[in-house]
């Protein structure tokens, strides 16, 4: 392969990569979101400067993506903690469970997505919508919210889908040492949403070493949606280098 062929490549191995190139369009993407209360020195030891903490509110969110371009199909589940930076009022994406290597890959390398290896699964059981999220053969979070009881306003909706989302891109040099320490921000514009509704949630997040979500512990439930929609992924645009620090 020749070096000018090399530069054209976006992720390794050259004969089958990991990952195709974006952008990636999703099809009847389907969102379960519960917004609890946690306690706000907990949100405190995560929340990286300089994003700023407004309230001691954390999203947890179970979406599952059915056809996904270049993707295929697979469920992600994961933290979000409204932030503001620079006046901006936006989200931290603070962690993220994914059961499709690709988008792993993918999010990890050509964006800025905390992506791992997990189990989440989104089902109806019954009258209950509900999310589970395993790591490994453990339990680590389960959802449930009353199935479609109440419409939701799309335009609430909309909102709830199209905040700014911040994340850390960390790039480690060959001797451990960053090479890529950036915040980056992300915001999806390009949005149809087919339904909204809210309903009664709960949320129950379990003790686990290395994906520790009880970390930021339920105190409260605020507010529950369930989405579906059509939408399109944008580029990441870094804000903030942290490697400019003196």
């Amino acid at each position: 392969m020749l070096k000018k062929d090399v530069r054209r490549q976006i992720t390794t191995p050259l004969g089958g990569p990991a990952f195709p190139p974006g952008p990636y369009k999703f099809h009847n993407r389907e969102y379960l979101n519960i917004v609890y209360r946690t306690d706000l020195d907990a949100l405190r030891r995560i929340v990286p400067e300089p994003l700023e903490i407004e309230e001691p509110l954390v999203k947890f969110e179970i979406m599952y993506m059915p056809d996904v371009t270049g993707l295929g199909c697979y469920t992600e589940s994961g933290q979000v903690i409204p932030v503001k930076f620079n006046g901006v009022e936006g989200e931290y994406l603070h962690s993220m469970y994914v059961d499709n290597h690709p988008a792993i890959a993918g999010g990890r390398e050509a964006s800025a997505y905390p992506k791992k290896l997990g189990a989440p699964r989104l089902f109806i059981d019954s009258d209950t919508l509900v999310g589970t999220l395993d790591y490994g053969s453990l339990r680590v979070a389960t959802a449930t919210m009353g199935y479609k009881h109440y419409p939701l306003d799309i335009e609430k909706a909309r909102e709830e889908i199209t905040k700014p989302t911040f994340m850390l891109k960390i790039v480690p040099n060959f001797d451990g040492t960053p090479k890529v320490c950036e915040l980056v921000q992300t915001q999806i514009t390009d949005l149809t949403i087919h339904g909204a509704w809210t309903a009664p949630a709960r949320l129950q997040l379990f003790e686990h070493a290395l994906a520790p979500m009880a970390d930021l512990p339920v105190l409260e439930v605020v507010h529950a949606s369930h989405i579906l929609t059509d939408l399109t992924l944008s580029a990441a645009v870094p804000v903030y280098n942290y490697l400019n620090e003196k």
